[in-house]
């Protein structure tokens, strides 16, 4: 039964974050989902959480949030949440499902502790500003 199913795989849906200034000129970071396919995504529910089990067995976990963004059209991108600097030394974990072409697609994306630092920044593409990104 269960190797009679093949989910499609996901591509071209990227989860960043991103580096922002807020409206006294402070540095914040936002989390955005980003559709680079030629498609409309729709029915988006995110799921986000962060842990991190240290050397000595000590487990760190923050609350699990879940979003519904609703659709976000080819080439757009929508924010997803907010996200706190204090929480970057935590494993980031963004659990999305959607719909495209009346198919429920999901996938798990993963910013692992300490990844998101400016010496991994990149250009985002379509929003054009610094951040770490996974697709």
């Amino acid at each position: 039964m269960k190797k009679d199913i093949n989910p499609s795989k996901v591509e071209d849906i990227s989860i960043a974050i991103v580096k922002e200034k807020n409206e006294i000129n402070e540095d914040i970071w936002n989390v955005y989902l980003i559709n680079q396919k030629s498609e409309t995504i729709e029915n988006i529910l995110v799921s986000s959480k962060g842990y991190l089990t240290d050397i000595k067995g000590v487990e760190t976990k923050t609350s699990a949030l879940r979003h519904s963004i609703g659709n976000v059209k080819s080439n757009e991108y929508k924010l997803i949440e907010p996200i706190m600097e204090n929480v970057f030394a935590l494993h980031n974990e963004y659990w999305i499902s959607f719909f495209l072409n009346n198919e429920m697609l999901d996938k798990k994306y993963i910013f692992l502790a300490e990844t998101i630092k400016e010496e991994n920044y990149i250009t985002i593409p379509i929003i054009n500003k610094p951040g770490v990104m996974i697709k």
